[in-house]
């Protein structure tokens, strides 16, 4: 057909029609609701029905925040501001707010566990971004030293000491490495603690004497509130993952008394209760130490929970190794890798990566599970919240108190399951 034939053609379109905008129930919020709110007649009853129960919610809790008293001394004087009309008294945690998040720490050294807050997430940073310098991780390794120093104080000399045990291992396995790898690994676990039973006191002793510098001590039994569940929470978790994945790494192995210990080690672990452990760790762990050993309550139950942890996180790790094709342990033996280069390489950031929501979710367990250390003694958010409505002050105020400390929890355990998210999200391969 020619030109001069096709423009004469009345249904043939000699220019294109502009592009208009969609219609708009077919993008944005409205889009957004008819596709997952109101998609069919039980999505839509499904929807009013929770939307009347949230109503329901807010008309009976609403009232009572926005009736709030923050600036009262005493209950009485609350139920004195109410004048008998329902609200809630949130001036327990004005006044109170400093035993919740310190417990009995000395208020002039308040200063101390907030720098330590603010390291641990300069220290946190190079680990969950790695987009950051990684010459910050020689920051990372060192702050647990730092941590414990500026927490409990006393010599300075004394986290240096301990400090020189893990340095002392890391030469003993570059000595070894060339020898014999097993040997090495043996040597690095050994040497460390050799030096702190028989040279770290001596080392200490000395440089006191000599440069005696440090802050002033804090005994552990000032430490409670959400101090405490931080201290217990962190190093759980810090602890756990790579104690979990040796645990998981041992229970695969081809080597029968490994595998009978980790598996041991495991299953005894998850078979007890935590309360239980953390009974252990208060009155029976000190007749298994040499006599005169003092040793300090809260490194007891950081030592218990880690075992605990960590025999779960073996579990997950193991799942997520069980879920790797054959094709990848094959894929490292073809590169003619040696075992751990393999682990590092190839085995373990796949298994890590397939593991991540159980970690996550052993972790935030983990971090809650701390509130249990109140059944020893130690007063962790909810001792110190019976504590405080034993005062006649306070004497009958409950829902503000566990409020505030849920919302504590709350923000903790969500900003973990948004991270795991975001890294399951980065980490995605697949295009699906």
């Amino acid at each position: 057909m020619s030109d001069t034939h096709a423009q004469t053609v009345a249904y043939v379109r000699s220019t294109m029609i502009e592009a208009a905008d969609p219609p708009s129930s077919q993008t944005g919020a409205i889009k957004w609701m008819r596709e997952n709110l109101f998609s069919g007649w039980l999505n839509t009853v499904l929807t009013l029905m929770s939307l009347l129960i949230i109503w329901m919610a807010l008309a009976a809790v609403g009232p009572w925040l926005l009736n709030s008293v923050w600036t009262a001394g005493s209950l009485a004087e609350c139920r004195a501001v109410l004048d008998g009309t329902s609200g809630a008294c949130f001036s327990v945690i004005t006044d109170r707010w400093h035993q919740l998040l310190f417990g009995f720490y000395p208020p002039e050294f308040y200063w101390r566990p907030v720098l330590a807050l603010i390291l641990l997430f300069v220290a946190l940073a190079p680990v969950l971004f790695t987009a950051l310098p990684r010459k910050l991780l020689i920051f990372t390794a060192l702050y647990p030293f730092v941590g414990y120093h500026l927490l409990w104080g006393g010599s300075v000399w004394f986290p240096v000491s301990a400090a020189l045990g893990f340095v002392a291992g890391f030469v003993a396995y570059k000595l070894l490495g060339k020898v014999n790898n097993l040997l090495a690994i043996f040597a690095a676990i050994l040497t460390p603690v050799l030096w702190w039973v028989f040279a770290a006191g001596a080392f200490d002793a000395a440089l006191s004497s000599v440069m005696p510098l440090g802050l002033e001590f804090v005994r552990s039994d000032r430490f409670g509130g959400f101090l405490i569940s931080l201290i217990i929470g962190v190093s759980g978790i810090s602890l756990s993952l790579p104690i979990g994945i040796l645990l998981a790494l041992g229970r695969q192995s081809d080597m029968i008394f490994l595998k009978t210990v980790c598996v041991v080690v495991i299953e005894f672990i998850r078979g007890v209760p935590l309360i239980t452990l953390l009974f252990t760790a208060s009155l029976l762990l000190n007749y298994f130490l040499p006599p005169g050993t003092a040793f300090d309550l809260i490194l007891r139950v950081i030592i218990m929970v880690t075992l605990f942890a960590s025999a779960y996180m073996a579990e997950v790790i193991r799942g997520g190794l069980a879920a790797l094709p054959k094709g990848q342990y094959e894929a490292a033996d073809a590169l003619g890798l040696d075992y751990w280069k393999a682990q590092r390489l190839i085995i373990m950031p796949q298994a890590l990566k397939i593991s991540i929501p159980g970690i996550v979710n052993t972790f935030i367990g983990l971090f809650k599970d701390t509130t249990l250390v109140v059944f020893i003694g130690l007063l962790d958010p909810i001792g110190l919240s019976n504590a405080i409505r034993a005062d006649t002050n306070w004497n009958g105020i409950y829902w503000e108190l566990f409020i505030f400390i849920g919302l504590l929890f709350f923000i903790f355990c969500f900003g973990m399951s948004r991270y795991s998210m975001y890294l399951e999200r980065k980490l995605k391969t697949d295009h699906r």
